[in-house]
């Protein structure tokens, strides 16, 4: 019957957040929307897009909420950014990671991504443009690609270590939504439900 604002996913300080000013990553300062949808409608357009925190410092902040929707549930209205960064993590690179890890896989590309289930926000997808070996430190070898079944908040409950925050370029998303930046994440078992064929 109510929202999971308030939810922590992450004891990690990290800040999932859009904001129109972050510095290479601005977009315009408010809704231009061409057509309705479940996140924006025609009739915010001219609405001020400001920061919006959607995880702050581990914990569920803000929803979207289009001004009509905000009404309804008496809360302040949000709009979608046009971007997304993700801070709050350490100072490490990569490399520092993978130097710390006795064994895993390197994950480079998600795409495909589709969901599943809703309410859980479970998301199916591949694997893409690399999935490396990592024995004791060392990237050991390549390994095929394999599709995935995760949700977003399970990841988030599960991360062990954040590294250092960089741009990246969404694959999935990157003919539209191209302002992003993101840190290296660890996280243990991760659920690769089968191999997968791509390439």
């Amino acid at each position: 019957g109510g929202t999971r604002v308030g939810e922590r996913l992450s004891d990690i300080p990290l800040t999932l957040y859009s904001d129109p000013h972050a510095p290479g990553l601005e977009y315009r300062p408010f809704v231009a929307a061409t057509a309705s949808s479940e996140s924006m409608s025609v009739f915010d357009n001219g609405l001020p897009a400001e920061r919006v925190d959607w995880l702050r410092e581990g914990v569920i902040s803000s929803l979207i909420y289009p001004r009509a929707t905000a009404a309804e549930f008496d809360a302040p209205a949000t709009v979608p950014g046009e971007n997304l960064l993700l801070t709050g993590g350490s100072e490490a690179t990569i490399d520092d990671m993978i130097a710390r890890t006795e064994r895993g896989l390197l994950l480079t590309t998600l795409w495909y991504i589709r969901e599943v289930d809703p309410a859980t926000l479970l998301l199916t997808g591949l694997t893409r443009d690399g999935v490396y070996l990592v024995e004791n430190g060392e990237v050991t070898a390549a390994v095929n690609n394999f599709r995935f079944n995760e949700s977003p908040l399970d990841l988030l409950r599960r991360v062990s270590e954040a590294g250092a925050t960089e741009l990246t370029l969404p694959r999935e998303w990157k003919d539209w939504f191209t302002r992003t930046a993101m840190p290296p994440l660890r996280i243990p078992d991760f659920h690769m439900s089968s191999v997968s064929q791509a390439t």
